[in-house]
Protein backbone atom coordinates (compact mmCIF):
# COMPACT_ATOMS: atom_id res chain seq x y z
CA UNK A 1 0.00 0.00 0.00
CA UNK A 2 2.20 2.80 -1.26
CA UNK A 3 1.30 6.47 -1.30
CA UNK A 4 2.83 9.02 -3.64
CA UNK A 5 4.72 11.37 -1.31
CA UNK A 6 4.41 14.40 -3.59
CA UNK A 7 0.65 14.02 -3.94
CA UNK A 8 0.26 13.54 -0.18
CA UNK A 9 2.30 16.67 0.46
CA UNK A 10 0.17 18.68 -1.99
CA UNK A 11 -3.11 17.45 -0.45
CA UNK A 12 -1.88 18.28 3.04
CA UNK A 13 -0.63 21.68 1.96
CA UNK A 14 -4.04 22.56 0.52
CA UNK A 15 -5.83 21.36 3.65
CA UNK A 16 -3.55 23.37 5.94
CA UNK A 17 -3.96 26.50 3.84
CA UNK A 18 -7.73 26.08 4.04
CA UNK A 19 -7.74 25.67 7.82
CA UNK A 20 -4.92 27.93 8.98
CA UNK A 21 -5.17 30.88 6.64
CA UNK A 22 -3.05 33.55 8.31
CA UNK A 23 -2.44 31.48 11.43
CA UNK A 24 -3.98 29.80 14.48
CA UNK A 25 -5.02 32.94 16.32
CA UNK A 26 -6.33 31.07 19.36
CA UNK A 27 -3.17 29.07 20.05
CA UNK A 28 -0.97 32.06 19.33
CA UNK A 29 -2.92 34.01 21.97
CA UNK A 30 -3.04 31.31 24.64
CA UNK A 31 0.01 29.03 24.22
CA UNK A 32 3.62 30.17 24.58
CA UNK A 33 5.81 29.66 21.52
CA UNK A 34 8.23 27.55 23.59
CA UNK A 35 5.59 25.20 25.01
CA UNK A 36 5.86 21.48 24.33
CA UNK A 37 3.08 18.87 24.34
CA UNK A 38 2.40 15.21 23.72
CA UNK A 39 -0.74 13.55 22.42
CA UNK A 40 -2.19 10.27 21.24
CA UNK A 41 -4.54 9.47 18.42
CA UNK A 42 -7.16 7.24 20.07
CA UNK A 43 -9.84 5.19 18.34
CA UNK A 44 -13.16 5.89 20.02
CA UNK A 45 -14.77 2.98 18.18
CA UNK A 46 -13.40 -0.22 16.66
CA UNK A 47 -12.30 -0.14 13.04
CA UNK A 48 -9.49 -0.36 10.51
CA UNK A 49 -6.69 2.20 10.54
CA UNK A 50 -5.69 4.13 7.42
CA UNK A 51 -4.07 7.50 6.80
CA UNK A 52 -1.40 7.76 9.47
CA UNK A 53 1.28 8.67 6.87
CA UNK A 54 -0.90 11.61 5.88
CA UNK A 55 -1.20 12.73 9.50
CA UNK A 56 2.58 12.54 9.82
CA UNK A 57 2.91 14.83 6.81
CA UNK A 58 0.55 17.36 8.41
CA UNK A 59 2.84 17.80 11.38
CA UNK A 60 6.00 17.65 9.26
CA UNK A 61 4.82 20.63 7.26
CA UNK A 62 3.94 22.57 10.39
CA UNK A 63 7.15 22.07 12.33
CA UNK A 64 10.49 20.30 12.20
CA UNK A 65 10.19 19.87 15.97
CA UNK A 66 7.31 17.36 15.95
CA UNK A 67 7.83 13.60 16.26
CA UNK A 68 5.05 11.39 14.90
CA UNK A 69 5.14 7.72 15.89
CA UNK A 70 2.58 5.23 14.55
CA UNK A 71 1.43 2.62 17.04
CA UNK A 72 -0.99 0.74 14.77
CA UNK A 73 -0.14 -0.40 11.25
CA UNK A 74 -2.03 0.71 8.16
CA UNK A 75 -4.84 -1.76 7.56
CA UNK A 76 -4.78 -3.02 11.14
CA UNK A 77 -8.04 -3.65 12.98
CA UNK A 78 -8.14 -1.90 16.36
CA UNK A 79 -10.54 -1.97 19.27
CA UNK A 80 -12.29 1.02 20.77
CA UNK A 81 -9.92 2.81 23.12
CA UNK A 82 -6.76 1.76 21.28
CA UNK A 83 -3.98 4.28 20.81
CA UNK A 84 -3.02 4.27 17.14
CA UNK A 85 -0.30 6.96 17.03
CA UNK A 86 1.70 9.30 19.27
CA UNK A 87 2.72 12.84 18.48
CA UNK A 88 5.05 15.08 20.47
CA UNK A 89 6.71 18.44 20.04
CA UNK A 90 5.87 22.11 19.71
CA UNK A 91 2.45 22.62 21.28
CA UNK A 92 1.36 25.26 18.79
CA UNK A 93 2.16 22.94 15.88
CA UNK A 94 0.23 20.07 17.44
CA UNK A 95 -2.80 22.28 18.03
CA UNK A 96 -2.61 23.78 14.53
CA UNK A 97 -2.48 20.38 12.87
CA UNK A 98 -4.94 18.55 15.11
CA UNK A 99 -8.11 18.97 13.04
CA UNK A 100 -6.53 18.53 9.63
CA UNK A 101 -4.74 15.36 10.73
CA UNK A 102 -7.90 13.97 12.31
CA UNK A 103 -10.00 14.80 9.25
CA UNK A 104 -7.69 12.77 7.04
CA UNK A 105 -7.32 9.82 9.41
CA UNK A 106 -11.00 9.64 10.34
CA UNK A 107 -12.12 9.78 6.71
CA UNK A 108 -9.62 7.23 5.42
CA UNK A 109 -10.08 4.90 8.38
CA UNK A 110 -13.84 5.05 7.84
CA UNK A 111 -13.42 3.94 4.22
CA UNK A 112 -11.01 1.17 5.24
CA UNK A 113 -13.43 0.01 7.95
CA UNK A 114 -16.43 -0.21 5.62
CA UNK A 115 -14.30 -1.93 2.98
CA UNK A 116 -13.10 -4.53 5.49
CA UNK A 117 -16.70 -5.23 6.51
CA UNK A 118 -17.61 -5.81 2.87
CA UNK A 119 -14.57 -8.02 2.27
CA UNK A 120 -15.49 -10.13 5.28
CA UNK A 121 -19.07 -10.45 4.02
CA UNK A 122 -17.90 -12.25 0.86
CA UNK A 123 -15.02 -14.21 2.39
CA UNK A 124 -14.86 -17.75 1.05
CA UNK A 125 -16.85 -16.95 -2.09
CA UNK A 126 -13.89 -15.94 -4.25
CA UNK A 127 -15.50 -12.60 -5.06
CA UNK A 128 -13.42 -9.44 -4.73
CA UNK A 129 -14.68 -6.05 -3.55
CA UNK A 130 -14.02 -3.11 -5.90
CA UNK A 131 -14.36 0.62 -5.49
CA UNK A 132 -15.58 3.13 -8.10
CA UNK A 133 -14.84 6.69 -9.25
CA UNK A 134 -17.45 8.08 -6.83
CA UNK A 135 -14.81 9.83 -4.75
CA UNK A 136 -14.15 13.25 -3.24
CA UNK A 137 -12.69 15.51 -5.96
CA UNK A 138 -8.95 15.88 -5.43
CA UNK A 139 -8.74 13.07 -2.86
CA UNK A 140 -9.35 10.02 -5.05
CA UNK A 141 -5.82 8.69 -4.64
CA UNK A 142 -6.17 8.78 -0.86
CA UNK A 143 -9.64 7.26 -0.79
CA UNK A 144 -8.62 4.44 -3.12
CA UNK A 145 -5.58 3.87 -0.90
CA UNK A 146 -7.97 3.47 2.04
CA UNK A 147 -9.94 0.87 0.08
CA UNK A 148 -6.74 -1.12 -0.38
CA UNK A 149 -5.97 -0.75 3.33
CA UNK A 150 -9.34 -2.34 4.03
CA UNK A 151 -8.62 -5.29 1.75
CA UNK A 152 -10.53 -4.10 -1.30
CA UNK A 153 -9.31 -3.77 -4.87
CA UNK A 154 -9.13 -0.58 -6.91
CA UNK A 155 -11.21 -0.38 -10.06
CA UNK A 156 -9.92 2.00 -12.75
CA UNK A 157 -8.32 5.12 -11.30
CA UNK A 158 -9.72 7.50 -13.91
CA UNK A 159 -11.01 7.76 -17.43
CA UNK A 160 -7.54 7.17 -18.84
CA UNK A 161 -6.48 3.72 -17.61
CA UNK A 162 -9.35 1.41 -18.62
CA UNK A 163 -12.17 1.40 -21.11
CA UNK A 164 -15.62 1.20 -19.48
CA UNK A 165 -18.48 1.40 -21.95
CA UNK A 166 -21.47 2.49 -19.86
CA UNK A 167 -25.15 3.04 -20.52
CA UNK A 168 -24.78 6.56 -21.93
CA UNK A 169 -22.13 5.37 -24.37
CA UNK A 170 -24.38 2.49 -25.40
CA UNK A 171 -27.37 4.77 -25.92
CA UNK A 172 -25.30 6.75 -28.40
CA UNK A 173 -24.08 3.60 -30.12
CA UNK A 174 -27.63 2.25 -30.33
CA UNK A 175 -28.51 5.09 -32.70
CA UNK A 176 -25.90 3.62 -35.03
CA UNK A 177 -26.22 -0.12 -34.34
CA UNK A 178 -29.98 -0.36 -33.89
CA UNK A 179 -30.19 -2.30 -30.62
CA UNK A 180 -28.40 -2.50 -27.28
CA UNK A 181 -26.81 -5.93 -27.95
CA UNK A 182 -25.48 -4.61 -31.26
CA UNK A 183 -24.34 -1.44 -29.50
CA UNK A 184 -22.33 -3.64 -27.09
CA UNK A 185 -20.62 -5.38 -30.02
CA UNK A 186 -19.85 -2.10 -31.77
CA UNK A 187 -18.58 -0.48 -28.58
CA UNK A 188 -16.15 -3.28 -27.79
CA UNK A 189 -14.93 -3.30 -31.41
CA UNK A 190 -14.29 0.44 -31.37
CA UNK A 191 -12.60 0.27 -27.98
CA UNK A 192 -10.25 -2.46 -29.18
CA UNK A 193 -9.32 -0.36 -32.21
CA UNK A 194 -8.72 2.73 -30.07
CA UNK A 195 -7.05 1.23 -27.03
CA UNK A 196 -4.79 -1.45 -28.42
CA UNK A 197 -4.11 -4.94 -27.13
CA UNK A 198 -3.01 -3.88 -23.66
CA UNK A 199 -6.11 -1.87 -22.71
CA UNK A 200 -8.73 -3.60 -20.57
CA UNK A 201 -12.17 -3.25 -22.14
CA UNK A 202 -15.22 -3.45 -19.88
CA UNK A 203 -18.83 -3.06 -20.95
CA UNK A 204 -21.96 -2.52 -18.90
CA UNK A 205 -24.81 -4.94 -19.54
CA UNK A 206 -28.38 -4.97 -18.24
CA UNK A 207 -29.76 -8.12 -19.88
CA UNK A 208 -28.56 -11.63 -20.68
CA UNK A 209 -28.76 -10.76 -24.39
CA UNK A 210 -26.26 -7.98 -23.79
CA UNK A 211 -24.05 -10.40 -21.83
CA UNK A 212 -24.05 -12.76 -24.82
CA UNK A 213 -23.12 -9.88 -27.12
CA UNK A 214 -20.25 -8.89 -24.83
CA UNK A 215 -18.99 -12.47 -24.82
CA UNK A 216 -19.10 -12.66 -28.60
CA UNK A 217 -17.35 -9.31 -28.94
CA UNK A 218 -14.50 -10.36 -26.63
CA UNK A 219 -14.92 -7.95 -23.71
CA UNK A 220 -12.42 -8.41 -20.88
CA UNK A 221 -14.86 -7.47 -18.12
CA UNK A 222 -18.66 -7.70 -18.23
CA UNK A 223 -20.49 -5.50 -15.76
CA UNK A 224 -23.84 -6.88 -14.64
CA UNK A 225 -25.73 -3.71 -13.83
CA UNK A 226 -28.85 -3.79 -11.66
CA UNK A 227 -29.56 -7.44 -12.46
CA UNK A 228 -31.59 -9.74 -10.27
CA UNK A 229 -29.78 -12.49 -8.38
CA UNK A 230 -31.11 -15.09 -10.83
CA UNK A 231 -29.89 -13.05 -13.81
CA UNK A 232 -26.46 -12.58 -12.22
CA UNK A 233 -26.23 -16.30 -11.51
CA UNK A 234 -27.03 -17.18 -15.14
CA UNK A 235 -24.69 -14.52 -16.49
CA UNK A 236 -21.85 -15.79 -14.30
CA UNK A 237 -22.51 -19.33 -15.53
CA UNK A 238 -22.35 -18.25 -19.18
CA UNK A 239 -19.13 -16.33 -18.63
CA UNK A 240 -17.47 -19.24 -16.79
CA UNK A 241 -18.45 -21.55 -19.64
CA UNK A 242 -16.81 -19.20 -22.15
CA UNK A 243 -13.66 -18.98 -20.01
CA UNK A 244 -13.49 -22.76 -19.77
CA UNK A 245 -13.94 -23.15 -23.51
CA UNK A 246 -11.15 -20.66 -24.19
CA UNK A 247 -8.87 -21.90 -21.44
CA UNK A 248 -8.21 -18.41 -20.10
CA UNK A 249 -8.94 -16.09 -17.18
CA UNK A 250 -11.06 -13.60 -19.10
CA UNK A 251 -13.70 -12.36 -19.27
CA UNK A 252 -14.58 -11.70 -15.66
CA UNK A 253 -17.90 -10.56 -14.22
CA UNK A 254 -18.56 -7.47 -12.13
CA UNK A 255 -21.82 -7.07 -10.22
CA UNK A 256 -22.79 -3.42 -9.86
CA UNK A 257 -25.67 -1.06 -9.30
CA UNK A 258 -27.00 -0.08 -5.89
CA UNK A 259 -25.66 -3.13 -4.09
CA UNK A 260 -26.03 -2.73 -0.33
CA UNK A 261 -23.35 -4.07 2.01
CA UNK A 262 -25.94 -6.26 3.76
CA UNK A 263 -26.76 -7.98 0.44
CA UNK A 264 -23.16 -8.80 -0.43
CA UNK A 265 -23.22 -12.45 0.62
CA UNK A 266 -26.21 -13.13 -1.63
CA UNK A 267 -24.59 -11.39 -4.58
CA UNK A 268 -21.30 -13.23 -4.05
CA UNK A 269 -23.16 -16.55 -3.96
CA UNK A 270 -24.22 -16.04 -7.58
CA UNK A 271 -20.66 -16.75 -8.68
CA UNK A 272 -19.64 -13.29 -9.87
CA UNK A 273 -15.94 -12.51 -9.81
CA UNK A 274 -16.08 -8.96 -8.47
CA UNK A 275 -18.59 -6.63 -6.83
CA UNK A 276 -18.23 -2.85 -7.12
CA UNK A 277 -19.70 -0.48 -4.56
CA UNK A 278 -19.72 3.28 -4.79
CA UNK A 279 -20.70 3.33 -1.12
CA UNK A 280 -17.14 2.45 -0.10
CA UNK A 281 -16.06 6.00 -0.84
CA UNK A 282 -19.20 8.11 -1.11
CA UNK A 283 -21.06 6.85 1.95
CA UNK A 284 -18.53 5.48 4.43
CA UNK A 285 -19.03 6.99 7.91
CA UNK A 286 -15.86 8.37 9.46
CA UNK A 287 -14.18 6.33 12.15
CA UNK A 288 -14.44 8.16 15.47
CA UNK A 289 -10.87 9.09 16.41
CA UNK A 290 -9.68 11.71 18.90
CA UNK A 291 -6.36 13.35 19.61
CA UNK A 292 -5.93 13.35 23.38
CA UNK A 293 -3.26 15.73 24.72
CA UNK A 294 -1.21 15.46 27.86
CA UNK A 295 -1.00 18.75 29.81
CA UNK A 296 0.88 21.48 27.95
CA UNK A 297 4.19 22.37 29.64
Amino acid sequence: MELNAERVAAAVRAALEEDLGGGDVTSEATVEASAQARGWFVARSSGVVAGLPVAREVFRQLSGEVAFSPIAAEGESVAAGARIAEVAGAARALLAGERVALNFVQRLSGIATLTRRCVEAVRGSGARILDTRKTTPGLRFLEKYAVRAGGGVNHRIGLYDQVLIKDNHLEHLRTIAGSLPEAVRLGVLRARARGGAGMVVEVETETLEMVDAALEAGADVIMLDNMSLDEMREAARRVRARRTARGGERPITEASGGIRPEALSQVAATGVDTISLGALTHSAPVLDIALDFAPVT
